[in-house]
């Protein structure tokens, strides 16, 4: 079993934000082309708590480097003050021979860089290249890891609007963001929302409570959290999604537009059908855009696939070799001696 931790994964992907898009996007095809087993995820909640959870995402990713495991992520929005991350992570890649577990990763920079990652691809995809300016809402670790990969996806960003409802984060976040861009902090999510054609939208939202009103005509919104535009504004917008059966679950804004009309032709497109050009990348200057990804478990297989081999190139981790049962002697006819 290779352990790796958060510095080490930190070290090897600092820098590699290109890289990363490519694995996300080549994840997103295959996905898309059914070379994928993705059962739904679990929600692990508790009693009396609606803001807490833990959440297993299992995934198989077919391909050249096929890979198997799981994602456990537990995201706790008190633990700022507590001086801790919000999200903490884990994921174990199995053997694809032996079912074996062989890796134990730090997930949680996995998580917000394929989260990242994913934004970016699909801003890249549904605005103009030459875009200048984004709005951030919600001014946590996703939406500061979105601002670095749309930075590289997006070459001419320059201006950028952030908001939150804690102004004394988002004047933290103003401050931490890289010199050569022009930063300004909204005075209120209105002005945030209409302030650019791009906007991404991450907070830790349990309930919808955002309509698109105040964007501008044919903006694109990156819905990363996925719970706080309203039902009436997705059913208005024309919708992407990474994967309509999982993103439709769990009392996602989505989730809850289908629960309203009984359907899901809201939905315009998956991110890999467009990749893929199975439907066509289509710019509608007078509707707003919204691409909501659930988050599907085969990036982060994918992504912490990628970890591992770097990690065993690099010698990197710590190597338990005691982790697991020793093997047992097998007959010739391959049985096994012993209970």
């Amino acid at each position: 079993m290779l352990i790796v931790r958060n510095a080490e994964v930190r070290r090897l992907l600092e820098g590699r934000e290109t890289e990363i898009v490519e694995r996300v996007r080549a994840a997103y095809v295959l996905h898309d082309e059914g070379r994928s087993a993705l059962p739904h995820s679990t929600f692990l909640r508790f009693p009396g708590n609606e803001r807490d959870r833990i959440i297993g995402l299992p995934a198989y990713l077919g391909g050249d480097d096929a890979v198997a495991g799981m994602k456990w992520i537990a995201s706790f929005p008190g633990n700022p003050r507590r001086g801790i991350e919000r999200a903490s992570a884990a994921i174990v890649l199995n053997s694809l021979e032996t079912g074996r577990p062989e890796a134990l990763i730090e997930g949680s920079l996995i998580s917000a860089c394929r989260t990242a990652a994913s934004a970016a691809l699909a801003a890249g995809l549904l605005v103009s290249a030459t875009t200048e300016g984004v709005a951030l809402i919600g001014c946590g670790v996703i939406n500061r890891e979105v601002l670095r990969f749309l930075a590289t996806v997006l070459p001419a960003l320059a201006e950028v609007t952030v908001y939150d409802v804690d102004r004394a984060r988002a004047e933290a976040f103003a401050a931490g963001c890289a010199p050569d861009l022009r930063v300004r902090v909204a005075a209120g999510i209105a002005e945030a929302l209409g302030s650019h054609g791009l906007v991404s939208i991450a907070t830790t939202a349990t309930e919808p409570h955002l309509d698109t009103a105040a964007c501008r005509r044919g903006a694109v919104v990156l819905h990363v959290s996925l719970r706080d535009i309203l039902p009436e504004a997705i059913l208005a917008a024309r919708n992407v999604v990474d994967d309509p059966d999982h993103v439709c679950r769990e009392r996602t804004s989505l989730h809850l537009a289908e629960q309203s009309t009984g359907h899901r032709r809201f939905i315009a497109a998956s991110i890999g059908g467009l990749l893929r050009e199975r439907t066509p990348v289509e710019r509608d200057p007078h509707r707003v855009t919204v691409f909501s990804p659930f988050g599907l478990g085969v990036l982060d297989v994918a992504l912490a696939r990628h970890v591992q081999a770097m990690a065993e190139r690099e010698g990197l981790g710590v190597r338990v070799d005691d982790f697991l049962p020793e093997p047992h002697p097998v007959t010739t006819e391959g049985a096994i001696h012993g209970r």
